[in-house]
This record gives structure tokens, sequence and C-alpha cells, in this order.
């Protein structure tokens, strides 16, 4: 990779190819299946049996042989009965019929199942009245799957139908990706927790709360260090406090002011800076820097600049630590009304996102964009990516927009 000036402005694809080069999968856990919710599986799943484990019955009613209710009304001996659970000990000969539930194994000789308001039946008899062609409401074994099969291919998020289904196919435990751990510092002297009323000057933190929720969305463990204040000496021994973490990220202290003191701490603390600005907006002044495997990003104070940034490179690097793909990378939108021409920044605007009569997707900017206003991302839909030196764009030009999905 060709080296860049680190005070330069890098392109937002070139900061993202840096944050992930390198970066390898996690090592394997196994959790039991009624654990690994929100998992990502770590090795193929096959099936260990088969479903269903022999043929049953789809219906409540009669096992039958097909070819004794061919001609009708039928009257048929009741020989026994079987539920699901419990199997009949009792073979279904010729002029027989075994009371069946839905569920319940198919007793050998039976080859049909009269549903039961096909047929009328007393203590020891039944009497069909519609026929019931061989195979007729039984699912056959190994209708859902078979022995051996892969129903589950690794790398994948798991979810409650994948966990059934594994579940199902005979799993009690399951290997999975170990979570990446992420540790969370907020820096800044007028920060004060949530809760607390601010004094003059002081603002509410609501960077390390925004970004642990968004860490656990994404398949990772978040760990809260709270808040540095503006100090070299306590910054330092709160980013000493990450030992053990996957993935360090800061908020505050990324810029060039006097104050900015993350960047003096992640060297005194032994990273090796990569780069600390790029051409992004909101999110120019983003650090990005690294010590043996881990990685840090000193995300802009701003909320919703820390956010967006999140989106953008914290996602992904959860993602390739998970052994995941790339986080897809946005859909087309039609814009409602007109932008203005670009400058060198690639801008993520909050945009309302709806969808037209004719199932088009249109995405609507807010008017006013001001990285520090909030409640616009919390109303947000999605973010419209324009890209450095973007002409103007009318209304109903196609642009491309990142779902938001938190």
């Amino acid at each position: 990779m060709r080296k860049v000036n680190p005070d330069s402005l890098l392109p937002v694809e070139e900061a993202r190819a840096r944050i992930l080069g390198g970066v390898l999968p996690l090592a394997r856990e196994r959790v039991s299946v009624g654990e690994a919710l929100g998992r990502t599986l770590a090795a193929d799943l096959e099936a260990k049996r088969d479903q269903p484990p022999s043929a049953v019955s789809a219906m409540d009613g009669y096992a039958v042989r097909a070819a004794d209710v061919e001609r009708l009304p039928a009257t048929l001996t009741l020989v026994g009965a079987a539920s699901a659970g419990h199997a009949s000990p009792h073979r279904v000969g010729p002029g027989e019929a075994i009371r069946i539930f839905t569920g319940a194994t198919v007793p050998d000789g039976a080859d049909a199942v009269v549903i039961q308001e096909n047929a009328t039946a007393t203590d020891r008899q039944v009497t069909v009245i519609e026929p019931a062609a061989p195979g007729r409401f039984i699912r056959p074994q190994g209708l859902d799957f078979r022995r051996g099969e892969t129903l589950i291919e690794a790398p994948r998020r798991l979810g409650p139908r994948e966990l059934a289904l594994a579940a199902s196919m005979g799993h009690g435990a399951i290997a999975v990706r170990r979570k990446p751990i992420v540790a969370i510092l907020a820096t800044g002297s007028e920060l004060v927790p949530p809760g607390t009323t601010p004094r003059p000057g002081q603002i509410v933190s609501s960077n390390s709360i925004a970004l642990a929720g968004l860490v656990a969305l994404w398949g990772g463990a978040a760990r809260d260090l709270g808040i540095a204040r503006d100090d070299l000496k306590a910054t330092r021994h709160a980013l000493a406090s990450a030992e053990g973490a996957d993935v360090l990220v800061t908020t505050g202290g990324a810029s060039v002011g006097e104050h900015d003191l993350v960047r003096q701490a992640l060297v005194a603390e032994g990273y090796r800076l990569g780069f600390w600005r790029i051409a992004m907006r909101p999110g120019k002044p983003l650090m990005f820097a690294t010590r043996g495997r881990r990685r840090a990003l000193g995300l802009p104070g701003n909320p919703v600049s820390a956010i967006v940034c999140a989106q953008v490179f914290l996602k992904p690097l959860i993602a390739a630590l998970l052994g995941l793909g790339a986080p897809d990378s946005g859909v087309k939108a039609r814009l409602a009304e007109a932008l203005p021409a670009n400058d060198r920044r690639q801008d993520y605007l909050r945009a309302k996102l709806d969808r037209a009569p004719d199932g088009t997707l249109t995405a609507t900017a807010f008017p006013v964009q001001d990285s520090s206003m909030q409640r616009t991302l919390a109303l947000a839909d999605c973010l419209i990516v324009r890209p450095p030196f973007d002409e103007p764009q009318g209304p109903g030009a196609m642009v491309t927009v990142l779902p938001l999905d938190f």
C-alpha cells in the first residue's frame, strides 16, 4: 500500500482498507444452542439425524391401507391408536385401521391417512367416506432434511430460525466466533455521566451509550472505560485499562486543539499511528492506530460524527473479526429534492427513506446537516452518500444510501 502523509486527508475507502488490512477472524468457542443468539457460526453445521426421523402423520385421523378405501363407504376394524411420542405396536392388516394423531409414527402396514373429517367411528370400527391415495397426509422420513446434509454454512449470524433448525438437527452446542471485545473511552473534562445535571460549560456524555449499543447489535461485546478528563496522565491511565480488548474506541480528543490529547496518549502507550484525518463529513478528525493485533479508532467527540464514523468503519471491523463479509455498501434511491455540488470530502447526509407507489426508494435529506444535531440522526432512516466533488444532483437523481439498521 502506498505511503500517505498522516496529516493529509485520506479518502474514506483507503482509510477503511487500512483499518481492515490484515484483520483475522477471532478464535472459535463452543456455546450451547440456547446461548448462541446473535453469535457468528464458525463451522458448517451438518444434520445429525433425519427430520422427521420416521414417516409421520400430517393430520389427525386414521392410518389405513389405501387399497382398503378404494371402494366407499369402507368399514374397517380399529386395532389400536398412535399419538406423537407413543407409536402403536400394532401392524395394520387388510381391513384394519389405527387411530392416529398429528406427528405420530405411521404404523407398519399403513400407507395413507384418512383425516377424521372424512370418517365416522365407533369404539371398534371406522367408516371411511372419502378415498385416500398412497402417501396421503403422510410426511415421509427425511422430508425436511437427511442425516449428513449441511444445512447452515459458516460464517453466518445466528437468529431464532437458524437456532431452531440447529436444535432440530441434533446440535446441543455449536462452534461460534468469540465476540470481539470493544473497549470504549469517552474523553473530555466537559463530559458528565448520563443522569447527572450538567453545570455551566458541561454536557452529558452520550457517545459511550450509543457505541456500546452498536457494538452489541453488530455482534461484539462492549467494555465501557468511563470518561477521561483532559489530562495526559489520566488519559494514559484510562487507555491502559483496555488491556485484553480487540478494539479500542475513543471519542473526542482526536483533533488538533491543545486539549486534544488522545493521539499523544496512544503514542505514549505504544500504539503506532496510522492516520488521523480523513476526507469525510461528518468525521474529518478520525484517528487510527495499532498495537499488536489491537486496532484503535479515535472517533470525533461530536455524537453524530462518532455514530456515523462507527457505521462506516467500526461495523466492518467487527464483521471482519467475526469472519463475516463486508457489510452492505448501500442501496440505490432517488432524491426527493435537489442537492448542491459536494466538495472534496465524502459526505454522509442524514435523510428520510420512503417507498414510492412503484416500489422505488426515495431519500429526502434533512435541510440542516449540522453535526451537532442528534435529533435528526434519531429521525433519519438512512445516510445519503455523496462522493467527493459530486456534481449538483436534481430531484429524481439516483444516489447511494446506507440504511440505518439501529
